[in-house]
């Protein structure tokens, strides 16, 4: 074997050994900040609290992930991803069926799932950062970037169920981002899934029934 490609092979491996390990250290830190966050709260939760149910060392923490804020807003953006990575709204997979849906009460039901499910992951970290906002000035800042945010995607599906022609005349563009804007949040999920223990299919099922009838002619 040529020793120039074997050590070649060798960096490779290492390079790769070392960023599984890291990405490894790293889940292993935002898993054990979700807990905390969830069982105590988020002002309570110190980084030593998270490095020591983690099994790292605090400045572990601190490179593989950064302050607490920071480390709150990856848990947020996970949450609303469902992935191990942040992924922008209008780059989620279940955009790209809305948007090949046939006809906007089909876009509707396929929204309507998406949010139920992306709901039950979100609505414990929504509930932490609401109250890290309170005191946190960063965290503040992340609700209310989330918040723009999620306005501003709502606006591009009403704009995509316009094109349907389906919608009712009387309803511009921000009256339904409104509607939608309002009765996805995390919060109105909790209450009738939390509060009154609906399940998350029906849910979803009466978003899409709910929609339909709010928005469509």
């Amino acid at each position: 074997m040529d020793p120039v490609s074997g050590d070649v092979k060798r960096r490779r491996y290492a390079s790769t050994l070392r960023a599984d390990r890291a990405a490894a250290t790293r889940r292993a830190v935002l898993e054990a900040a979700r807990a905390l966050f969830l069982e105590q709260g988020y002002v309570a939760t110190s980084v030593a609290a998270i490095a020591g149910r983690a099994g790292v060392a605090v400045d572990t923490v601190y490179a593989s992930t950064g302050r607490k804020p920071a480390i709150m807003a990856h848990l947020v953006e996970t949450a609303l991803s469902g992935t191990e990575d942040a992924v922008p709204g209008p780059e989620r997979d279940y955009v790209d069926r809305i948007r090949s849906a046939d006809g906007a009460r089909a876009k509707l039901g396929v929204y309507a799932v998406a949010v139920a499910a992306l709901g039950e992951r979100l609505a414990p970290v929504h509930r932490a950062l609401a109250e890290a906002a309170v005191t946190d000035p960063d965290c503040a800042a992340l609700q209310n970037t989330v918040a723009t945010r999620r306005r501003a995607n709502m606006l591009l599906l009403a704009a995509d169920l316009r094109a349907t022609g389906e919608l009712r005349p009387d309803m511009d563009d921000d009256d339904v981002a409104d509607v939608v804007w309002a009765t996805n949040s995390a919060e109105f999920q909790a209450l009738l899934v939390g509060g009154r223990g609906w399940t998350t299919q029906r849910f979803g099922d009466w978003l899409a029934d709910s929609w339909a009838r709010l928005l469509l002619s």
